[in-house]
């Protein structure tokens, strides 16, 4: 396991693995703002947003990857406005189906919490779907509930469910 923050050229030279990544986390039922099926030419179009991103400084990416293979990533938006540079949300953390189980996950959250950090941010929040494996794994980590939203973000069969808003204080 090898974690490594990823600037947009590398991140260019990383699109198709990162599509694939996003592809495989939807397929696989994560709650990470597209429903199934996701197609190739749309995942690739979400990380060409994300490389813009990475390119200005307002997204931290970093990506777990194993003998040449990405088998997880997670991104870190810095809040830009100056009542809110103390705090930045976590998002998209994503390991391949093939992969969980490893210890993945808490490793990328460790790791982007590092990134939190070295940005001078004390406050990380994030949001999952209520009841997803996810949720219990951010528990682990150390995160506090926030609070609850029902009927949040639609699930693949079309129903609406709820999202859980987490936060955790960072220590130095």
């Amino acid at each position: 396991m090898a974690i490594e923050r990823i600037d947009a050229a590398r991140a260019t030279e990383l699109i198709g693995e990162l599509a694939a990544l996003l592809r495989d986390a939807v397929e696989s039922g994560a709650s990470v703002g597209f429903l199934p099926p996701l197609s190739r030419q749309e995942s690739l179009a979400y990380w060409r947003g994300v490389i813009d991103q990475v390119g200005v400084g307002n997204c931290v990416l970093l990506a777990d990857h194993e003998d040449g293979n990405v088998l997880g990533s997670v991104q870190l938006a810095l809040a830009e406005k100056p009542n809110a540079r103390h705090r930045a949300e976590l998002q998209k953390l994503l390991v391949h189906r093939s992969a969980r189980r490893q210890g993945r996950g808490m490793a990328l959250i460790a790791a982007v919490e590092d990134e939190a950090r070295r940005a001078g941010r004390t406050l990380i929040v994030l949001d999952t779907r209520e009841g997803d494996q996810a949720e219990r794994l951010y528990q682990r980590a150390g995160y506090l509930l926030g609070g609850r939203i029902p009927g949040y973000a639609l699930n693949a069969d079309g129903s609406a469910g709820g999202t859980v808003l987490y936060y955790r204080f960072l220590q130095e």
